[in-house]
């Protein structure tokens, strides 16, 4: 049958548009990154280790999200963490464009319901931590006259240095204290990381806590010229011991009773979780896919582990994404031992043993 004019031109219209919109649906998108700007909201001060851990994974970070995009960072110090990981669960864009990097504080704070907490520790999305194990020292200024465990309990008043109230670093120095047995520690808190290292050295504070590891890269003198007494040492996981401090006694040598133990095994677990990366909740599930891939591919690569090594002085022990899930759900949670704990994180005095 032969088609009228007006028929045929309809007919060519409509194939050429179907033409057309089927050569436009062929062509390959532009990946969602390409051309985006992601921010990592740092919950602490620039140039300390946790700074140096995110300045590893950046570069590698934009390697391996499609699109390449330009990663950048932002301080949001305070509380231990709690400052930016409010800003996270609260008011951050869940678009994928918004990422949180705080230290183990974010899932202290939580269990032990700290004050300021306002977020959900287990409706924040994970996408894995650069570093899960490590050691942490005790020391003093040798000029204190601190030489000795027995000198170290014998003096009151010991000023020992830290960020914040609530800081990893904080609760690090606040358990030495408690199962050292110090006689009435004083706790001076505000600087960053780096402050605390310029304030030991000048005489305005006494004592401090650190990882092993910043204090062979970040302050190698301080061995080599004698210029500090080392007390104790925090492994973690317990039995990793530290080449360079692994004459020094474990922490829970001290312990004098399995509630003791217990506490130290929930600062171990909540150690565990490392400096996590986080998204807020109801972030589109195939962006977070493409992150956590990112961040999968990032912790395997050779030279991500070689950065790292140059940054912090410690080698990486990655936890990835679906890890870092399960051990959010698996932390121990015992009222009576978190009870404890929380009175040895906050800014009250040491309890009585």
């Amino acid at each position: 049958m032969k088609i009228s004019t007006p028929r045929r031109v309809a007919a060519l219209t409509l194939g050429f548009v179907l033409a057309v919109a089927t050569a436009a649906n062929s062509q390959p998108s532009a990946p969602f990154y390409q051309g985006k700007l992601i921010t990592i909201i740092e919950g602490r001060s620039p140039g300390g280790t946790g700074d140096m851990r995110v300045r590893a994974v950046l570069p590698f970070l934009k390697k391996y999200i499609p699109g390449q995009p330009n990663v950048v960072t932002e301080f949001m110090s305070g509380g231990g963490g709690r400052k930016a990981t409010n800003h996270i669960f609260r008011n951050a864009k869940a678009d994928g464009l918004t990422l949180g990097n705080v230290g183990a504080g974010l899932v202290a704070n939580a269990i032990l319901g700290q004050t300021g907490v306002q977020y959900d520790l287990d409706k924040l999305i994970y996408l894995g931590s650069p570093n899960s194990a490590s050691q942490y020292v005790f020391l003093s200024r040798k000029e204190a006259g601190l030489s000795s465990l027995d000198k170290l309990r014998a003096t009151p008043g010991v000023r020992i240095g830290a960020q914040s109230v609530g800081h990893d670093i904080y609760i690090n120095g606040r358990l030495f204290a408690y199962l050292i047995g110090l006689k009435d520690p004083k706790f001076v808190t505000g600087y960053s990381g780096p402050e605390v290292d310029l304030a030991l050295m000048r005489g305005e504070v006494d004592a401090r806590s650190n990882i092993a590891d910043t204090i062979i890269t970040r302050t190698p003198e301080w061995i080599e010229k004698g210029l500090i007494d080392l007390h104790a040492i925090l492994e973690i996981p317990k039995g990793e011991k530290h080449p360079r401090f692994a004459q020094l006694p474990e922490l829970e040598s001290f312990a004098k009773s399995d509630k003791e133990r217990k506490l130290l095994g929930m600062f171990r677990s909540f150690r565990m979780m490392g400096s996590p990366y986080i998204l807020p909740p109801g972030t589109p599930k195939d962006r977070v896919q493409i992150l956590q891939e990112a961040m999968r591919k990032t912790f395997r690569d050779a030279e991500f582990h070689k950065e790292f090594k140059k940054l912090t002085g410690d080698d990486p022990t990655p936890l990835m994404p679906e890890a870092h899930e399960k051990a959010v759900r698996d932390l121990p949670r015992d009222p009576e031992i978190a009870g404890l704990f929380k009175k040895l994180a906050g800014g009250e005095p040491l309890p009585a043993r």
